[in-house]
């Protein structure tokens, strides 16, 4: 899909210079002291006179919401044909070629995982993560754990093909680490995997400072259950602007998975426009579906605009849109605008109609910028306002556009308002193989 460029917030730029110098792998100590956990899998577990009890099989770590950095727990050791649990508390020595414990003793029962704790190997490895900083979906080459902040804990993470090749090759390079190639842990967002919920609360705040094309980015290369996942993290307003920024065919994907409440709050939070194109793609079980677990109100809205062929103005057009009366003041005005901030994307001026509904004409965001608060709209009229009916056809109303060099159109029965079409949805009905585009608004 082709998107608006991605240019940074300045604060954005601001928080995140922040965060990372308050991260870990930028602690040179760290940094140099990392170690493989692909590297140190399958190395010996020895007791305090250096006899080999058995071999590490996995490391244990607790997602911790008081910290960007898991803590490890303990170590899951191979005793002959038994894997038994060892405390962390009593490991002695943790270091890239073998670990040493306080005690030979070892409890032998089946280890059961306590709420929080997840397997490094088995639930983290070559599992899907998402790295917030560089708004991209990773899978976990290998993880790095390091001495820090008075624990042993996970800091980081590699993607690179050179850490899967140290994997698969030959043991005594297994152990070499890094360090230049490795993510920091703080900006990883890792999910739980039977659920897909993002596991840490500080990389869901950061998940939602994201843009919509960045998350929509990220919805598309996710598998289906975190893909759900960082649905359910996201307020609901939030996802559905990133769903409205997905490709059409991935858009279907995602609300047929999605549990149909699910679907049917995020329908109903998109622009009526865009909600339209996604119910079209759905069969009409699945739409009858979503709608009926929506609010009536708007329901019915988006059940009048379906009815509309989708090669139409009424098809294509969204049902957002502001009108006031010839009296109402400039400021009055933008106070309403304000309160409809939320749909900057889909305003470019305010109609004006009587006291019948009748549309007289419409006043730019421009003109109400430069006019003084009191002036009334009526003073600021424009009645080149262009206009067309429901059923007319995309092709008719792009050439109305372009004759008329106007960015939006009316959609009216007798003359009164009942939508607008924006000149970037005729270019996406027109051009649908070539992605979203999106005008520049002012105040947007």
């Amino acid at each position: 899909m082709a998107r608006k460029p991605i240019l940074l917030n300045p604060h954005r730029i601001k928080d995140l210079r922040e965060s990372r110098s308050q991260r870990l792998l930028t602690i040179k100590s760290v940094r140099e002291s990392i170690i493989s956990f692909a590297g140190l899998s399958g190395k010996p577990v020895r007791n305090q006179n250096g006899s080999e009890i058995g071999r590490l099989v996995d490391v244990v770590v607790r997602w911790s919401q008081d910290s960007d950095y898991p803590p490890v727990t303990g170590i899951l050791v191979k005793v002959g044909r038994r894997i038994a649990f060892v405390d962390i508390d009593r490991v002695e020595m943790f270091s890239r070629d073998f670990v040493v414990l306080s005690s030979a003793k070892l409890d032998l029962r089946d280890f059961s995982q306590r709420p929080g704790e997840v397997l490094l190997g088995r639930e983290v490895l070559d599992h899907q993560l998402v790295d917030v900083d560089g708004v991209q979906v990773l899978r976990a080459a290998d993880l790095f754990l390091a001495h820090a902040l008075g624990r042993i804990r996970l800091v980081g993470v590699d993607v690179s093909m050179y850490s899967l090749l140290r994997r698969l090759g030959p043991s005594k390079f297994r152990s070499a680490a890094t360090p230049e190639k490795v993510l920091d842990w703080a900006a990883i967002a890792p999910f739980d995997d039977h659920t897909g919920e993002v596991r840490l609360r500080s990389t869901q705040q950061a998940i939602k400072r994201l843009r919509p094309s960045e998350l929509a980015d990220l919805l598309e290369d996710l598998g289906r259950v975190e893909r759900q996942g960082l649905l359910s993290a996201l307020d609901i307003e939030i996802a559905a602007d990133a769903v409205e920024e997905m490709e059409r065919d991935e858009r279907e994907t995602l609300l047929r998975e999605s549990e149909p409440e699910v679907a049917a709050d995020i329908v109903s939070a998109m622009e009526p426009d865009e909600a339209v194109e996604a119910l079209r793609d759905l069969d009409e079980d699945e739409r009858h579906e979503i709608l009926e677990l929506m609010e009536p109100n708007a329901a019915r809205a988006l059940g009048n605009l379906l009815e509309f062929e989708e090669d139409t103005a009424g098809g294509v057009m969204t049902t957002m849109f502001i009108k006031v009366l010839p009296n109402e003041t400039v400021e009055n005005v933008k106070s309403l605008l304000e309160a409809h901030r939320d749909h900057r994307d889909e305003i470019d001026g305010v109609l004006v109609v009587d006291d019948e509904g009748l549309l007289l004409g419409e006043v730019s965001l421009f003109e109400l910028v430069l006019s003084s608060p009191t002036t009334a709209v009526s003073e600021l009229i424009s009645e080149d306002s262009v206009v067309v009916e429901p059923n007319v056809s995309i092709s008719e109303v792009a050439e109305k556009l372009i004759s008329s060099r106007q960015f939006s159109i009316v959609v009216a029965v007798d003359q009164r308002p009942v939508g607008r079409i924006l000149a970037d949805d005729i270019i996406d009905a027109l051009s649908p193989e070539r992605g979203r585009f999106h005008f520049p608004r002012l105040l947007s």
